[in-house]
Parts: C-alpha cells; sequence; structure tokens
C-alpha cells in the first residue's frame, strides 16, 4: 500500500525533527498508524508526566483530521475517561493547511491550559470550576500514578 507523498513527508519530518517534548513514530506495518508520547508541560499539573497517546491518519487525511486519543490516564476537563481530546481542530475547525506536527502541539498546548467551559468530561470539569486547586491536585496525582515511568 503506497502513502500519499504528503504523509511520507510529514512522517519523515516528525521524526527528523520532533517538536520539543513529543515523539511521534508510525508503526512499520502502518504507516497511518502513530505510538506518541507528550510531556506534560512545565508549570502545568502534568509536569514530570509522558503520556502515550495514538494517532491515527484516515483514508481521507488531509482533507479530514487525524483521529487522537489518549491511551495514559489523565485527569483534564478536556479529555474523557476514553481518552478522547475536546479540541476544535479535531473537529470542526480542521483545516487541511494543518499538520500532525500542529495537531500534537496543540495538544500539548491544551494541557497547559485546560478550558472546563468546553469540557469533554464534564464532572472533571465541574471539579476544576468549583475548585481549581482540589482538581489541579488530582490531575497532579494522576499524572504521578498514571503518566510517570518507574525505573
Amino acid at each position: 500500500m503506497s502513502l500519499p507523498k504528503r504523509i511520507v513527508k510529514e512522517t519523515e519530518r516528525l521524526v527528523a525533527d520532533p517538536a520539543p517534548g513529543i515523539t511521534a513514530s508510525p508503526h512499520d506495518d502502518n504507516m497511518r498508524y502513530f505510538d506518541v508520547t507528550i510531556s506534560g508541560p512545565g508549570g502545568s499539573p502534568f509536569e514530570g508526566g509522558v503520556f502515550k497517546l495514538e494517532l491515527f491518519l484516515p483514508e481521507e487525511y488531509p482533507m479530514s483530521p487525524p483521529k487522537v486519543r489518549f491511551l495514559t490516564k489523565i485527569y483534564h476537563p478536556n479529555i474523557d475517561k476514553l481518552g478522547r481530546i475536546c479540541l476544535d481542530i479535531l473537529k470542526d475547525k480542521w483545516s487541511p493547511a494543518l499538520q500532525i506536527r500542529t495537531v500534537l502541539l496543540s495538544i500539548q498546548a491544551l494541557l497547559s491550559s485546560p478550558n472546563p467551559d468546553d469540557p469533554l468530561a464534564a464532572d472533571v470539569a465541574k471539579h476544576y470550576k468549583e475548585d481549581l486547586k482540589g482538581a489541579t491536585q488530582v490531575s497532579k496525582d494522576w499524572t504521578n500514578k498514571y503518566a510517570v515511568e518507574t525505573a
């Protein structure tokens, strides 16, 4: 199965010139399927964590957005229990001008600035709105529990 040139180019760039704190490597048997890791941004409750995600490029890519989800459990108002991500560029704000790299940087930015006003996990968003300090602590605890690799 041959891949569109664009996917080949984007993949080469991701591997050769990864964004800081982000890795994305395609599977050998399916070049549309990527294993992704995103390091929790400094100064966020996710700092110190390394989050595993999966990214899949549908047949329609780049006319439709990649499918991305968290495999690592995370306590975040815009990411639900199944790891689905509420991010406008993965839905109605998608543009073929965007790239895999842009998507991953946007997800990393979402970790720095959770948006409880556009939640996917309503219970987490409620917690963030009513008790930011407590919610942030739970996010830190989950990061330490699920996203920190112990040697």
